[in-house]
């Protein structure tokens, strides 16, 4: 039955369309049920009803509509469970359709086909003879019900399978870079992919190397052309994505990889794919969304690559009007191809939005959603719109839809502007208290918008990069120049470094680790205590590119306890007396840097008051912390929609660590996405936090928020948010309230769906 069930999942699969599939699925089960009839009837839920769809067994020339709840196949769409009767007829709820033929059928068993809590169709089996279908009958049908769920899901997404009268078909994704595109959709399969690149040996080792190192040489000349051209348009920020390429590019590490696999024998295009997806898959396994995207920096690495490897000339058709650009992953090159005019918007179905194409998306201010599963040859030239502030994407959709989103791109227009100006103000309310906005950042630092617009310092640089790029630990020397190019770049502002967040889920390559549960395992500060040789070094490191700047905060991340927050604080007052008596000898004075922990495993909430009297202050990860407090792997998408930082245990967490903080007097910030976002950035200063740390997109929208907003009146609106048991009812709560003091162009785009 296995191998059956199997066969009839991946016909399915495999068809051209949903009438070929849905006829193969009956046709398929009843020979493998032995039944004489297998009937399928798809949810329409415009119209509330269940429609047969395809039988193998009943007229098919029948037309069959059932409102939800009505007859034997409503009921089990209602009940969204199994119902096997020997004798149908006889069930107050059967209805009977005379001119499909039903009437000779005596036995029924129905199952629905559910797909996350909802029921997208009702599969039937019939036969004449009266009985109970056995209990492996029943099983059989019901497993194959819910692997169909995934690919009627899945094909749906595709390009409308099961609803393709409706219009328009919505897409979702993951929100990248904010902003309406309202264009058609374009593809190009023109250029050389990885993926298709199979195993292949060389008969001249010298002439794969020349071809290499010319392909080398060719991309990062590309590379630089595009940083040279986008000089005048980016800041320094985006611009630092073409200089990590290039570092890339002429990363030793990588290079020896791919040298030596050509030495072996492999031709060059096959020694860049396996490389490049050696070295991706490391990042790609890490949980932490910032070290996750770099997968994608070494795919369009290779992706480069191998376009010049393959010597291939660009096919692309002309464009002569705005698009929405469609593709498999999106790179840089893709951005930089076509003029900024002509790209109204930017749809991938692979990436993250931390990706570097993501960034520079943001920083030309290109609307892009990542994500998004499609089909390219379906959604070509059609009609679409793009949100990028909910990671949406609308196909040809109607009049009213259309005209209500380009009313949005009017009002998006006006209210940049305003944005604009609030970014060189300080963070303060409406009624003057001061909120201190901090960055987010990770391999580089932009100091024009620390020293410029009116950015507070970095409130959490994550130190782990140069430790997964290298083939070995940095040494001492090495962290330092590249922790004092961060210092220097915010003279007089604080820069909080969290210390190595490291192994589980982000495995070192000359540091294997194998474990069943990553995400719970031997990470952050368990991995560093254990190794206090490394702990040492990057501490000193950071303590020694202080000297003369005194701007250097410490982060230790994963705390659970006092216990290792103790033994953490002895390795630092080591780490502190060595350096600052080499220091001394220098005629140098060292400044003692603030310590603090990241506020991110539950069981720091019960020790709150232990732990203050240990740190200078708090730092909250939002992210984690909500991971596991609702014990939800955000990256899993079949329970990803259960991760909602404005849960009510989550909140009522916050509320925890600002009041306690509050009690000590020690400063306490929050450095997770919710800081970012209106809703959570209200909610958090109506909690008492007073400093709020986020990506660089998100500062000038937040400042005006903030300026808008009555300290005392979202006092009043976040106490009775913590009286809700939903998360769905706080977020429409509050996306009201803020409306209500006249941000609505910051919160219509969430409403619209």
């Amino acid at each position: 039955m296995l191998t059956q069930l199997r066969n009839i999942v991946q016909s399915v699969a495999a068809s051209a369309d949903l009438h070929q599939a849905l006829q193969t699925l009956v046709q398929q089960t009843c020979v493998a049920m032995h039944t004489e009839c297998c009937s399928v009837y798809l949810a329409n839920p415009e119209q509330a009803s269940f429609d047969l769809m395809a039988t193998q067994g009943l007229d098919p020339a029948a037309q069959v509509s059932l409102s939800f709840g009505e007859g034997l196949v409503g009921l089990v769409g209602e009940r969204a469970e199994p119902i096997n009767l020997a004798h149908a007829r006889e069930h107050p709820a059967f209805k009977p359709f005379p001119a499909t033929g039903e009437d000779a059928f005596q036995s029924f068993l129905g199952t629905p086909i559910i797909y996350r809590k909802t029921v997208l169709g009702v599969l039937v089996v019939q036969q004449h003879q009266p009985r109970q279908f056995d209990e492996s009958e029943e099983s059989f049908l019901v497993t194959l019900a819910a692997q169909l769920a995934v690919v009627f899901a899945y094909a749906d997404a595709q390009g409308g399978w099961l609803n393709a009268s409706q219009s328009p078909v919505l897409l979702e994704g993951v929100p990248a870079s904010p902003g309406v595109g309202i264009a058609n959709a374009w593809c190009d399969d023109s250029q050389p992919r990885l993926e298709d690149i199979a195993p292949a040996s060389c008969l001249h080792v010298q002439k794969e190397l020349d071809r290499l190192d010319a392909a080398l040489d060719d991309a990062s000349v590309e590379f630089r052309r595009l940083r040279k051209r986008f000089d005048k348009e980016l800041q320094k920020e985006a611009l630092a994505i073409f200089d990590l390429f290039v570092h890339l590019l002429n990363d030793p590490m990588l290079r020896e990889d791919m040298t030596l696999r050509i030495q072996q024998g492999d031709e060059a295009a096959w020694a860049v794919r396996q490389t490049v997806e050696t070295f991706s898959s490391r990042f790609a396994a890490m949980d932490d969304p910032y070290l996750k995207a770099r997968a994608a920096d070494v795919k369009e690495l290779g992706q480069r690559l191998l376009y010049f490897l393959s010597e291939a000339s660009s096919n692309h058709q002309p464009i002569s009007s705005p698009i929405v650009l469609l593709a498999r992953e999106l790179t840089a090159g893709m951005l930089a191809s076509i003029p900024r005019a002509l790209l109204a918007g930017v749809v991938a179905e692979e990436g993250a939005a931390n990706s570097h194409a993501a960034i520079l998306a943001r920083a030309l201010g290109i609307p892009a959603v990542m994500g998004v599963s499609f089909s390219a040859p379906r959604l070509h030239n059609k009609s679409v719109i793009l949100d990028g502030h909910k990671g949406l994407l609308m196909i040809e959709p109607a009049a009213p839809l259309l005209k209500e989103y380009q009313q949005l791109v009017q009002a998006e227009v006006s209210l940049q502007s305003t944005l604009d100006t609030a970014l060189a103000s300080p963070g303060k309310s409406q009624d003057g208290t001061r909120i201190q906005i901090h960055l987010n950042a990770g391999l580089s630092a932009d100091s024009s918008i620390a020293i410029n617009q009116g950015v507070d310092g970095v409130g959490l640089f994550r130190t782990e990069v140069p430790f997964l790029m290298q083939r070995r630990f940095p040494s001492e020397d090495e962290q330092v120049k590249q922790y004092r190019a961060i210092l220097a770049s915010y003279p007089d502002k604080p820069v909080v470094m969290r210390t190595l967040d490291i192994g589980g889920d982000k495995p070192l390559p000359y540091l294997s680790v194998d474990e069943d549960n990553p995400f719970l395992g031997w990470r952050g500060i368990r991995f560093t205590l254990d190794h206090p040789d490394i702990f040492l070094i990057q501490v000193r490191a950071m303590l020694r590119a202080s000297l003369g700047l005194d701007n250097l905060k410490l982060l230790l991340p994963m705390i659970s306890g006092v216990n290792e927050l103790l033994e953490a604080k002895a390795l630092i007052a080591r780490a502190f007396e060595e350096v600052r008596q080499e220091a001394q000898l220098a005629g140098e004075v060292l400044a003692k840097p603030l310590l603090g922990i990241m506020v991110e495993v539950p069981s720091v909430l019960y020790q709150l008051d232990g732990i203050a009297q240990e740190v200078d202050f708090l730092s909250v990860g939002t992210n984690d912390l909500t991971q596991y407090l609702l014990a939800v792997d955000r990256n899993n998408a079949r329970v990803a929609n259960i991760f909602d930082a404005l849960h009510p245990s989550v909140l009522h967490a916050l509320s925890l660590i600002a009041t306690t903080s509050a009690r000590h007097q020690l400063p306490v910030s929050v450095c997770g996405e919710l800081a970012g976002d209106p809703v959570g950035a209200a909610l958090l200063v109506g909690l008492g936090y007073r400093q709020l740390s986020m990506n660089t997109r998100n500062v000038a929208k937040i400042k005006y928020l903030l300026s808008r907003l009555s300290l005392p009146r979202l006092q009043k609106q976040t106490e009775q948010m913590l009286s809700l048991s939903e998360p769905g009812q706080v977020r429409t709560q509050m996306e009201d309230f803020l409306a209500e003091q006249g941000l609505d162009a910051l919160v219509q785009i969430g409403r619209m769906r």
